[in-house]
C-alpha cells in the first residue's frame, strides 16, 4: 500500500472514531533528591502552590546548604529575577522533554551549557524573589508543563509534608588539595572548627584527600576567608582556607559532611 493510501486510511480510520496507537512515552530520568548523599530535607506540597506540583524544601539553619542537580543534564537557564517570583534560579534540561528548576537561590555554582551530573552542587540555598524565608523551591516538568515530583522513581507526597532523605551522589566521591601554610604544619581538629581538640599536624605541601566537606568556623588562611572545613579522615578535619584545591567554595561532587 502506498503512503497516500496509508495516509488516508489513517484519517478514515480517525473519523469513525477508532484509536490509532500513541507514541511511547520516552522514559522519565532517575530524578534524586536536590541535595547531598545522606542529608534529610521536610518537603512541603500544598494545593495553594505555583505551580502546584513545585515541592518547597527546608531543614534548620539551610541558608548557604550546597542545592545539587537531581539528574544529570545540561544547564540551559541560569537567571536572576531579582526581588520578584523565582529570583535566582537554575534550570536543567534532563532530554525527553524532562526539565527540572531549582528557584531563591542564595547564588549560582553553574554557567549556561554546562553538563553536569548527580551531586554536582549547582548553587545555595536561599531567600531570593518572592520567597519570605530561606528554602528551596523545586519543580520537575515535561515540555514545559509542570508534573507530579518523583524520586528514585516514587511518587512525592501530595499533599503535606514529608521528610526526604537524599541519596544523591552517594558514589562516593572524592577530591584531593594541597596544604599551603608557607611553611608552618597545619592543625587537624577532630571536628570542623578552631574550637575542637587538635589531634595532629599536617606538613605544608602535603597533598590530602576530602572525603567531605562541612561549614566551621570562619578561618582566615592563604586562600582567603572560609567557613569551610575539609573532612581528611574520620574525625580529622582541617580548614580549607588553607588548602588548595583549584575551586573557590566548595568543590563540586565532593559531599557535604
Amino acid at each position: 500500500m502506498g503512503k497516500r493510501w496509508t495516509g488516508l486510511l489513517a484519517a478514515v480510520l480517525l473519523t469513525i472514531g477508532v484509536l490509532l496507537p500513541a507514541a511511547p512515552a520516552a522514559a522519565a530520568p532517575t530524578f534524586k533528591v536536590p541535595f547531598p548523599c545522606g542529608q534529610s530535607w521536610s518537603g512541603q506540597t500544598r494545593t495553594n502552590h505555583s505551580p502546584p506540583y513545585a515541592v518547597d524544601f527546608n531543614r534548620t539553619d539551610d541558608l548557604g546548604d550546597p542545592v545539587v542537580a537531581s539528574a544529570p543534564g545540561t544547564v540551559d537557564r541560569v537567571t536572576d529575577l531579582g526581588g520578584t517570583s523565582y529570583g535566582k534560579y537554575v534550570r536543567i534540561n534532563h532530554g525527553n522533554g524532562y526539565s527540572t528548576y531549582y528557584a531563591h537561590l542564595n547564588g549560582f555554582n553553574v554557567s549556561v551549557g554546562q553538563t553536569v551530573g548527580y551531586g554536582r552542587i549547582i548553587g545555595w540555598v536561599g531567600s531570593t524573589g518572592g520567597s519570605t524565608g530561606p528554602h528551596l523551591h523545586y519543580e520537575q516538568r515535561l515540555n514545559g508543563s509542570d508534573i507530579q515530583v518523583r524520586f528514585n522513581g516514587a511518587l512525592a507526597l501530595y499533599w503535606g509534608t514529608k521528610t526526604y532523605t537524599s541519596d544523591n551522589g552517594c558514589g562516593g566521591s572524592t577530591a584531593t588539595g594541597t596544604v599551603n601554610t608557607s611553611g608552618t604544619p597545619l592543625t587537624v581538629r577532630s571536628g570542623p572548627g578552631t574550637g575542637y581538640d587538635a589531634v595532629g599536624t599536617v606538613a605544608d605541601g602535603t597533598t590530602v584527600t576530602i572525603y567531605c566537606q562541612t561549614s566551621g568556623t570562619t578561618v582566615t588562611g592563604t586562600y582567603g576567608t572560609s567557613s569551610i572545613w575539609d573532612r581528611i579522615g574520620t574525625g580529622r578535619y582541617i580548614a580549607d582556607a588553607y588548602v588548595y584545591t583549584g575551586h573557590d567554595g566548595y568543590i563540586p561532587n565532593v559531599p557535604r559532611c
